[in-house]
């Protein structure tokens, strides 16, 4: 059966753009022009489009048209952890690290090894973790304003795992989620997973545009407000604390639960309080150990609702039976013994000196971050193209990723983010000079 037109019409666009013929960037006619060109409908030169945008070969932007990818950078860029080149410097994720944690967890083995408790680690665990670990957990959200009640907290495998069982546990399928334009990718590739309706805020300097999430709220059945309220990842925004007061009014008003994702909370000093410490009643509350610690040890945890409780832990049993109680017990001693405080203040500081050379290397160039965040956030002209600066910087061996992981609106702005914590001061300090460089001379000239 010979194939229907349309297809033999994405065959040789795809075609082109994979020989060159159609350069990166380059802007293909109006789904009407299409239409009127091949002699087809305009609905089929929709669906044209949208098979080259489900290639990876195409992306469309509301309001400017359909561009040509940059396919020398592949699908999933910032969201798919790939290996990178040794002599390329990674600003793509991540891995915040601090001289002598491998000390400390040497220490740390030696003294889980000598304290009688070895064999009891070697068992299955309660599915949300071992009361004394859940008790530490507790002091520790103690010290960040929240009043916790340790039976209310739930150990997971990290927050990302702390986040797809509160998805799990308490929405289905087709649920509307109010999340902010730009948001974490982590939280998008859940919700693509589990089918939710992500359904984009604007924002504002300061955090989501509240005039619109209510004016959402009261149009749509949201179900879940999820939520970076200090260190927007990858915004960097705190959100002030008349915002949470109103956002918190919002959810009792129009009945979703927050999803308050805290993974980068600690490197704010003095921030306002948690949404879970003013409404511990509507808020789930996430966070982890892996950006304070290290990337390696998976330790998450989940304070909840009461009602939520129950569900949740069956999630955790559905998933993954318990965490780890090896490397539970040894973050939970780092939590009760100041270790975790100290490295806390640490990558406060390293963060600041990181933030510190974006401001000297990149001065002139419109980026966003907070100044001690381990991200920066880079906007570009509106007739930029950020994978073309993308692929220009990868080969000049540096990583960076756009702002396609993060948008969950019909609009990717034009922007790149950069991750300053997986490598050396000089060698961030050399990436930098090379990402303005390309910038001016790539989105700038």
């Amino acid at each position: 059966m010979a194939a229907p037109r349309y297809k033999k019409l994405v065959d040789a666009l795809a075609s082109d753009i994979r020989t060159g013929r159609l350069a990166p960037g380059a802007r293909l006619s109006t789904h009407r022009a299409l239409a009127a060109r091949e002699g087809i409908a305009v609905v089929t030169a929709t669906r044209v489009y949208a098979e080259l945008e489900a290639m990876g070969l195409v992306s469309r932007e509301q309001g400017r048209g359909t561009f040509v990818r940059d396919i020398t950078i592949p699908v999933g860029h910032g969201i798919d952890q790939q290996a990178v080149a040794p002599d390329t410097v990674d600003l793509n994720f991540n891995y915040p690290s601090l001289p002598g944690q491998a000390d400390l967890l040497r220490q740390a083995l030696r003294e889980v090894a000598t304290s009688g408790d070895l064999d009891s680690l070697l068992r299955y665990q309660p599915h949300r973790g071992r009361p004394q670990d859940r008790a530490s957990i507790a002091r520790h959200l103690g010290r960040r304003g929240i009043t916790a009640d340790a039976d209310q907290i739930l150990i997971a495998n990290g927050a990302q795992h702390g986040l797809a069982i509160t998805i799990m546990a308490t929405l289905s399928a087709g649920d509307v989620v109010a999340v902010d334009a730009l948001t974490y990718p982590g939280f998008k590739v859940l919700a693509h997973a589990f089918h939710l309706d992500l359904e984009p805020v604007p924002t504002t300097a300061d955090g989501p545009d509240l005039d619109a999430l209510e004016k959402l709220c009261a149009t749509r059945p949201v179900r879940a407000i999820y939520t970076m309220p200090t260190l927007h990842n990858p915004l960097g925004w705190v959100m002030p604390p008349t915002d949470r007061i109103r956002l918190i009014g919002i959810a009792r008003q129009y009945g979703p639960l927050i999803i308050e994702d805290a993974s980068y909370a600690y490197l704010v000093e003095d921030p306002p309080p948690p949404l879970a410490a003013t409404a511990p009643d509507i808020t789930v509350h996430v966070s982890g150990l892996s950006k304070n610690i290290a990337t390696g040890l998976r330790v998450g945890f989940v304070l909840a609702p009461p009602p939520a409780v129950p569900s949740l832990e069956r999630t955790i049993r559905a998933t993954t039976w318990n965490t780890p109680a090896l490397t539970t017990a040894i973050a939970c001693r780092w939590l009760d013994d100041g270790t975790v405080n100290h490295l806390e203040a640490q990558k406060r500081d390293d963060a600041k000196a990181r933030q510190a050379l974006v401001r000297q290397e990149l001065v002139g160039l419109p980026f966003i971050g907070h100044p001690s965040s381990y991200f920066t956030w880079l906007p570009l002209p509106d007739d930029a193209r950020a994978d073309r600066l993308t692929a220009t910087l990868a080969r000049r061996h540096v990583a960076v990723t756009t702002a396609e992981p993060f948008t969950t609106s019909t609009h990717t702005p034009q922007a790149i983010r950069l991750a300053l914590g997986s490598t050396d001061l000089d060698s961030l300090r050399s990436a930098l000079r090379t990402v303005r460089r390309a910038a001016v001379e790539d989105a700038y000239a």
